[in-house]
């Protein structure tokens, strides 16, 4: 199992989310885990590398920013995570919900 690469502060979901999730037999802690190991999801390589300086950047204050993770579900859906750039918290939510 791949460690973390950062923290993810307290964990919220959105009500979209928790929908999209159940509605795709999945749980939140399947893509929290791939969130936070640095698989990114259905990320385009410039928000992938966005990701990667982030996590470089980790405890420098002036430097740091969020990480985003995108996920499609098997049904058609999307969940994005992201991870504030203070590592304050993590939220899941659907794209219309943000």
């Amino acid at each position: 199992m791949r460690k973390p690469l950062f923290n993810l502060g307290n964990m919220y979901a959105t009500p979209g989310a928790r929908e999209a999730l159940e509605a795709n037999d999945m749980t939140a802690l399947e893509l929290i885990h791939r969130h936070v190991t640095g698989d990114w999801g259905d990320l385009c390589e410039s928000d992938q590398h966005l990701n990667n300086l982030a996590i470089e950047h980790e405890g420098d204050l002036e430097q740091m920013s969020r990480v985003f993770s995108a996920y499609n579900m098997p049904n058609g859906s999307r969940i994005w995570i992201i991870t504030e750039a203070d590592r304050s918290s993590t939220t899941l939510l659907r794209p219309h919900e943000y």
